[in-house]
């Protein structure tokens, strides 16, 4: 009895890697065993840093808040426990951005806590 190969899955499966390979350089985007690899290593970073963002991001409203809070001052870490006793809660996602963006606004958070 002759092999059966599904031809046409194959080819599909192919051309989907191919296609998202495309503008890659060199054998990266056009042989098939390397444009697979390079796409596996690719989504495996991907997904590590769509984790590593929230981190980084998370990071740089600390440094904001803390260089906001110095102004009146305060230092981050005596802030932020006066905010959590005092009950407010503005995540630091938006207290990074009234520090940047609206010091006045800012500066009566920072007036209410202390």
């Amino acid at each position: 009895m002759p092999r059966s190969v599904n031809h046409v899955a194959s080819r599909a499966r192919r051309k989907k890697v191919l296609k998202q390979t495309r503008g890659y350089w060199g054998a990266r985007g056009n042989v098939w065993t390397v444009a697979k690899n390079t796409l596996e290593k690719g989504l495996v970073y991907a997904y590590r840093d769509r984790k590593a963002k929230k981190r980084n991001f998370r990071g740089l409203w600390i440094q904001r808040i803390n260089a906001g809070v110095r102004m009146h001052g305060l230092s981050y870490s005596e802030f932020m426990g006066k905010v959590h006793a005092k009950g407010i809660t503005l995540n630091r996602k938006a207290l990074a951005d009234l520090a940047m963006n609206h010091p006045d606004a800012f500066k009566a958070v920072v007036d209410s806590v202390k």
